[in-house]
């Protein structure tokens, strides 16, 4: 059958879309709560992907996703049970698992031993064995292994951690950051739960800390800290998570983190602060601004990609990363480095003594 002129450019559109599709990665969301449904949000977006699937234990909640992703013109197939949709949908290529901090370990495994990419959000896992079990199986997997620090690939920190890796700030010195807010969402129990979320440290400063440890290039050798729960205590009922804390890490040849982390912050007063001290001068990770250590100046860097979100950069990158079979930044080994940071400043804290990176990682 002979086509015309005509038909072929009306056939063209179809022909474009069923190839645009056949070059997209097959996506699956696992958990689209809170933050699984703000990764979905911007999984949308990505040229790359192509959502077939969502998976939550609240069929609500799996009910919202996949409107999401009819809304965007897609379909996806709905799941409470994560096995069942990885035993019928073959077709998967990747997963982005967004569930609770305790759920991390066995999902992680058991989805990487599946042969799938996977994206999963921090932390590894709330001990040092597990964290070191998921290590070990993205080691082993087929897939790419892509952790949910997402700050590494917000554009004004990458641009500040780029002039600092370049040498341009010096010897790094000293990082100091804070993380003052209001308290965590009332509506996410297991955020105040020490045994489901590994406590606040692990949980959430987690974020800077590894951008810390980045700059420094190395983990600790030692840290020290204190925190509790002074203000919100048993507020909700039941809470085993603190509401503040300070860490000291301390690294060969001197350099030094300085980190408070708490939730009574005035709205607007502190806020987030990540500074990087070095011999020549101090940058300002959120700001993407160095300042010369001789000089009163603010010398604002050079952004690529200024103003988008760092987790819609986040998963492009790991689009990317599986697209073209690239290390994550955010690999297993990175991940299991920052994770066990976070464990040895919360026993620090809890035992109220210094804890060494040797007594934390072992032979890691």
């Amino acid at each position: 059958m002979s086509m015309t002129r005509r038909s072929m450019l009306a056939a063209a559109p179809a022909v474009l879309s069923a190839q645009s599709r056949a070059d997209k990665l097959k996506v699956a969301f696992i958990g689209t709560g809170n933050r699984g449904s703000f990764l979905l949000r911007h999984g949308l977006e990505l040229a790359d992907f192509e959502v077939v699937a969502v998976c939550d234990i609240l069929p609500d909640r799996v009910d919202n996703a996949a409107s999401a992703v009819a809304k965007k013109g897609g379909k996806a197939k709905t799941y409470t049970d994560f096995r069942k949709m990885l035993d019928e949908m073959k077709e998967i290529d990747a997963v982005v698992l967004a569930t609770p901090d305790y759920t991390h370990r066995e999902f992680d495994i058991e989805i990487l031993g599946r042969g799938k990419h996977l994206y999963a959000e921090k932390p590894l896992a709330l001990t040092v064995e597990d964290c070191k079990a998921v290590a070990k199986a993205a080691a082993a997997a087929k897939g790419v292994f892509q952790v949910g620090f997402q700050l590494r690939h917000d554009p004004n920190r990458n641009a500040a951690m780029q002039w600092i890796k370049s040498g341009k700030a010096g010897k790094v010195l000293q990082c100091h950051g804070i993380r003052h807010g209001g308290d965590l969402p009332r509506d996410i129990p297991w955020y105040f739960d020490k045994t489901k979320c590994g406590d606040i440290v692990t949980d959430q400063g987690i974020h800077i800390l590894d951008l810390f440890r980045w700059a420094v290039g190395k983990p600790p050798l030692r840290c020290y800290g204190d925190g509790g729960t002074t203000l919100f205590v048993n507020d909700p009922p039941g809470r085993t998570v603190m509401d503040h804390y300070s860490l000291i890490y301390e690294f060969e040849g001197g350099a030094q983190i300085n980190f408070s982390h708490h939730y009574f912050d005035p709205p607007g007063f502190t806020g987030i602060q990540e500074r990087v001290f070095g011999s020549e001068g101090a940058v300002d990770l959120p700001k993407a601004e160095f300042a010369p250590r001789t000089e009163r100046k603010r010398i604002q860097l050079e952004v690529p990609d200024a103003g988008k979100d760092s987790t819609y950069m986040s998963l492009a990158a790991f689009a990317s990363n599986v697209m073209e079979r690239k290390r994550p930044l955010n690999d297993a080994q990175s991940a299991l480095e920052a994770t066990l940071v976070a464990l040895m400043g919360t026993k620090a804290i809890y035992e109220k003594r210094v804890v060494t990176w040797t007594e934390i990682a072992g032979g890691s």
